[in-house]
């Protein structure tokens, strides 16, 4: 009877100690136990589970709608404590190398915010969890998996290893009161410039709005297929020089003639904000609309495109290697592909922030929904951002231009 009873009571602890283990996220987060279970019993398991959220926090604007509307609503649907950690995605990066080489199994980031070069520098080290993007149920109902701009990140293939969090474009901001006729083109730019001397000018790569404006010029300069194919530095310097002429015959005529150069795009808004130059750059098409909302920028302020087109880029969310709440991290990334979180972070009061979702994969219903977000007259609208959208070129090259751009127009006097 007691070796009956001792069976018994063996069989009920060995029942707890699993029933711990499977609501326990750590336990199940592995990649083989969440790539193969349905995505119902994945948001099951991070009820009531705090995430973490690391990323780029520069913007006052933005943290306040992670902190404030994602947040909240994460914790009404799901009972997630979401935990937003402000820090540069080099360090990001940097940390999780090291953990890589240590073998750090539980680390202690689950969302990261990237794309671009950083995309491509997690991939090559094996920093992210994945494939996850399949498993999601917003992914398959909203996204258009067979746009270049989901399949690849800055023509680096995503092989969803990262899920689109929304979508940007380079746009150029001006007073219309105080310019009448804004720049068409890289020709009507240098033009102006020469009419306002120190009145222009541009942030210094690598800061990233400052490293895209360059890129466009190249684009401007020489067509948007010059730096298709190109990979060795030689080749690269070869295909960018006309843009770099360019730059060096606009350099004496920029803020300070050239010898320095704002350190961020919020210096850049500062200035132009004080009246101190005429442009601003943004890579957020709603910016302006934005700034003026917050009594930054005068209501006469309005944003514009090259008549050749602009740069525009997704931004991503993934997953690293070692999150030790994955399936919290694919709940979270899942709910911010819903439609109202990516209509909620479209309004510049919120954010600007352009929807990474496949407008013809909206109901009449969804599509309302953003119809209604109120973008302000600041803003150039979407028909014409989409008409005049240009792809990033491959991130590994990125580092060389910004290298060669240093080069010759910083350094070479």
């Amino acid at each position: 009877m007691k070796r009956i009873l001792l069976i018994i009571l063996s069989s009920i602890f060995i029942i707890l100690i699993a029933s711990s283990c499977s609501a326990d996220p750590s336990i199940n987060n592995t990649e083989s136990n969440l790539l193969n279970q349905d995505f119902e019993d994945i948001k099951n398991q991070s009820k009531g589970t705090t995430v973490t959220f690391y990323g780029w926090g520069g913007s006052d604007q933005i943290n306040s709608w992670i902190d404030g509307y994602l947040a909240q609503s994460l914790k009404r649907d799901y009972d997630i404590t979401l935990k937003r950690v402000g820090m540069n995605i080099e360090d990001i990066l940097n940390g999780l190398i090291n953990e890589k080489q240590l073998d750090v199994k539980n680390g202690n980031i689950d969302v990261v915010w990237i794309n671009g070069e950083n995309f491509f520098t997690a991939s090559e080290n094996k920093l992210l969890f994945g494939p996850f993007a399949d498993k999601l149920s917003n992914f398959n109902r909203y996204i258009d998996k067979e746009s270049d701009e989901v399949k690849y990140d800055f023509g680096y293939p995503t092989n969803g290893f990262e899920v689109p969090y929304g979508k940007a474009q380079l746009v150029m901001i001006y007073d219309e009161a105080v310019i009448k006729n804004p720049p068409r083109n890289y020709k009507e730019l240098l033009e102006l410039a020469k009419q306002n001397p120190g009145k222009i000018t541009y942030p210094a790569p690598p800061d990233f709005t400052g490293s895209a404006f360059v890129r466009n010029m190249i684009f401007e300069v020489s067509g948007s297929d010059i730096l298709k194919d190109v990979k060795e530095r030689e080749d690269l310097q070869k295909a960018m020089q006309p843009a770099m002429d360019y730059l060096k015959e606009l350099k004496p005529y920029l803020w300070q003639q050239g010898e320095n150069y704002p350190a961020s795009t919020a210096l850049l808004d500062n200035m132009y904000a004080d009246g101190e130059i005429i442009l601003s750059i943004s890579y957020e098409p709603n910016h302006a609309q934005a700034k003026i909302e917050k009594g930054e920028f005068t209501p006469t302020t309005k944003s514009f495109v090259f008549e050749n087109g602009t740069i525009g880029n997704t931004h991503f969310l993934a997953i690293p290697f070692n999150a030790p709440n994955k399936s919290g991290a694919m709940t979270v990334i899942n709910h911010i592909l819903s439609v109202e979180l990516q209509a909620s972070k479209y309004s510049p009061a919120v954010w600007g922030d352009l929807p990474a979702l496949d407008y013809k994969r909206l109901t009449d219903e969804e599509k309302e929904i953003f119809s209604n977000v109120d973008t302000g007259e600041a803003a150039v609208s979407l028909d014409t951002l989409s008409g005049s959208r240009i792809s990033e070129i491959s991130a590994d090259i990125v580092p060389l231009i910004e290298e060669l751009w240093r080069e010759q127009i910083v350094l070479d006097n």
